[in-house]
């Protein structure tokens, strides 16, 4: 298929002239074939699922469907490289926390109005629907995503005559009650070597991981706020005792790894995980439970929710084909099938509000934090350097070790933050 880049970055303006000259602007695909990019892994049954979404798109539209997976670990870079030379597929796959950093290059096409007219936006999850807009404009559809809530050992806990926790104090007791009475497992495993479990606790404080202000952003996971939540949360750990020192450095593939061998008792884990535990364990049948991630005084801490929006490339010779993939993607057939499939919830506000009151004990909890509290990373380019230099990550170990305070380790991490922004 022919590619036209439209939009790139200053460095690629001299380039750009000669390629657009070269393309004559655009027009239909020479071979009416709409190239789409998709992750690998994420739905089992992916093959067989865009066989008949193939087969829906070309009776729809009359154009082929060339689906081409992408292995998640190669993903930025094959689109980085990919944006670099002009060589983009016409839609994509793209990840929650990569949209602002594609659209700020100008590789993504503005779907601002298009799905307003489609009237697909009364009906986006609004913390997706956030990720996904850039500078007041949409980039990225949601398509599916997924949320971290409190998973654990129900038979554990009924042993001992304990419930869910519905605030962080009963948090803690809940902890140490299964500290002394299960000496065996973890009670509550405090995890070093990443960000998202960490962010509930200080969203949940109602402290933030950085603010926009004055046309720029600044961190503030320093803040008093910002301080309580990741005070209480490694104070599980360095004094209460609930964690391990091995867990400084889990990341949550560690910790899914705990749950599945039978040494945790309770965690924050994500909505994907509670089938993959139960497959590779099969003994854990009927023994997990899942809960909202408690709030300070009651309610819930908001939970970042995980996903991909579908993105549409400016290369793309058809952007009006390209707009009727994404609307068939996530139409309710297509949307609430891949949320089945995959063990995610889709991106329409109103199947995960079905989930959430018709869910079943391991779904339910989950879609109810989702709608309820819900929430995404600051929508920043800048923010992914953050994160690709695991600077709250190493914060964690930083206190978890004993190495740092929770206030000098905090205030470190908000000047290397700060950096990044541009301070």
């Amino acid at each position: 298929m022919r590619k036209c880049l439209r939009r790139s970055t200053a460095a690629l303006v001299t380039a750009l002239s000669l390629t657009l000259a070269a393309c004559g602007g655009g027009g239909a695909a020479d071979d009416d074939t709409l190239t789409v990019w998709i992750m690998e892994g994420t739905n089992p049954d992916s093959k067989p699922f865009f066989a008949e979404v193939g087969r829906a798109f070309t009776e729809r539209t009359g154009a082929e469907l060339d689906v081409q997976y992408v292995p998640w670990p190669d993903a930025h870079d094959k689109f980085t490289k990919a944006m670099a030379g002009g060589t983009t597929p016409d839609v994509a796959e793209v990840g929650t926390t990569w949209t602002a950093e594609f659209a700020d290059a100008g590789a993504l096409a503005d779907l601002t109005d298009r799905a307003r007219d489609a009237g697909l936006d009364e009906d986006m999850v609004p913390a997706l629907r956030t990720a996904g807009t850039y500078e007041d404009r949409l980039y990225g559809v949601p398509w599916y995503a997924g949320v971290r809530a409190l998973l654990y050992r129900e038979d554990v806990f009924e042993r001992h005559g304990l419930d869910a926790p519905t605030d962080w104090p009963e948090l803690r007791e809940v902890a140490r009650t299964l500290k002394r009475e299960e000496p065996d497992m973890l009670p509550f495993p405090v995890v070093g070597d990443g960000e998202y479990v960490l962010d509930a606790f200080v969203w949940g404080a109602g402290g933030d991981l950085a603010t926009r202000g004055g046309g720029g952003w600044t961190s503030a996971i320093s803040t008093p706020a910002s301080l309580r939540g990741l005070e209480f949360y490694t104070s599980l750990a360095t004094e209460d005792g609930t964690s391990a020192e091995a867990a400084t450095t889990w990341d949550e593939a560690d910790l899914v790894a705990g749950i599945t061998g039978g040494d945790v008792a309770m965690a924050v884990a994500g909505s994907w995980t509670p089938a993959a535990i139960v497959a590779d364990s099969p003994e854990l049948e009927g023994k997990l439970a899942a809960a909202p991630i408690p709030g300070p005084e009651g309610g819930m801490s908001p939970s970042f929710l995980g996903g991909s929006h579908l993105g549409v490339f400016n290369t793309a010779p058809d952007q009006d084909l390209a707009w009727e993939f994404v609307e068939l993607m996530t139409s309710e057939r297509y949307a609430a099938r891949w949320a089945e499939q995959s063990g995610y919830f889709a991106g329409r506000a109103s199947l995960v509000e079905q989930a959430a009151e018709e869910g079943g004990p391991l779904v339910a909890p989950f879609a109810r934090q989702m709608r309820d509290a819900g929430r995404t990373v600051p929508v920043t380019p800048a923010y992914g350097q953050i994160q690709g230099k695991k600077t709250l990550a190493q914060m964690m170990q930083s206190i978890l070790s004993g190495r740092k305070s929770v206030e000098e380790a905090a205030r470190a991490a908000a000047a290397d933050m700060d950096r990044s922004f541009g301070h």
